[in-house]
């Protein structure tokens, strides 16, 4: 379920992820939240680069791995403008990260960009529950999946 909490994180997601569009990036954006609701860590995409593994989720993983124990990462929340790539899932894993709740799913990414004549990316789009298992996952989001989608509209489009 959807809580008031939890769009007020994803609300910043979306924030994020108009960021990283304004800055020339793909628009994606990530939060990293604490049992507590206290708001740990943020990013955006930074793929513009050339380093294509530079996703906010990934971002979340390392900084998890190195600034948190092992239990406060299974009870911390990632909260994310599209549902995690299998990279970013498999890193989420890996680091023990708990809940992930995110705004737009990639079933709805792979649909957007066909329907805008962008080439599939040459990874494959998986749910996050067909990468890792016994992690909670709750999205999409239709109010915000909405957003997210006007966004990769204009960044497909070059209307920044």
């Amino acid at each position: 379920m959807i809580s008031d909490i939890d769009l007020k994180h994803l609300r910043r997601c979306v924030e994020l992820a108009k960021t990283a569009l304004e800055k020339g990036d793909e628009p994606f954006g990530s939060v990293l939240v604490s049992a507590e609701g206290e708001v740990l860590f943020e990013d955006h995409n930074h793929v513009a680069s050339g380093d294509h593994t530079q996703h906010p989720e990934f971002a979340i993983a390392r900084w998890a791995a190195a600034n948190m124990t092992p239990e406060e990462r299974s009870k911390a929340t990632v909260y994310t403008s599209g549902e995690h790539c299998p990279m970013c899932a498999a890193a989420h894993g890996w680091v023990g990260l708990g809940r992930i709740v995110y705004a737009s799913s990639s079933e709805q990414l792979v649909q957007w960009l066909n329907e805008l004549g962008v080439a599939p990316s040459r990874v494959r789009n998986l749910p996050i529950q067909d990468v890792i298992r016994d992690t909670i996952v709750d999205g999409p989001v239709p109010e915000l999946a909405e957003q997210i989608r006007e966004l990769h509209r204009q960044f497909h489009t070059k209307e920044r």
